[in-house]
C-alpha cells in the first residue's frame, strides 16, 4: 500500500497583538502542550515588562534580542 506524501509546510500567521511573524513563531516556541493562549501571554507580559522596565519599546528591544543571538 502507497503512503501519502510529506505534509506540507504551513506558512506562519502573524501574531494578532504586534502582527508580526517573529513574536508569533517565538510564541510557537514558548508553547507547551498546546496552550498557544498561555505562551501568548507569557511573552507579552515579558514584552510589556521589558517596556516598563526600558521605558523603549518593548517589540524593538525584543527584535534587537533576536538579531543580536542570530
Amino acid at each position: 500500500m502507497s503512503r501519502k506524501g510529506q505534509a506540507r509546510v504551513r506558512e506562519i500567521v502573524p501574531d494578532p497583538k504586534f502582527h508580526d511573524r517573529t513574536v508569533a513563531k517565538f510564541v510557537n516556541v514558548v508553547m507547551e502542550r498546546g496552550k498557544k493562549s498561555v505562551a501568548e501571554q507569557i511573552l507579552y507580559g515579558a514584552l510589556d515588562l521589558i517596556a516598563e522596565r526600558t521605558k523603549e519599546d518593548g517589540l524593538a528591544v525584543f527584535k534587537r534580542a533576536i538579531d543580536n543571538v542570530r
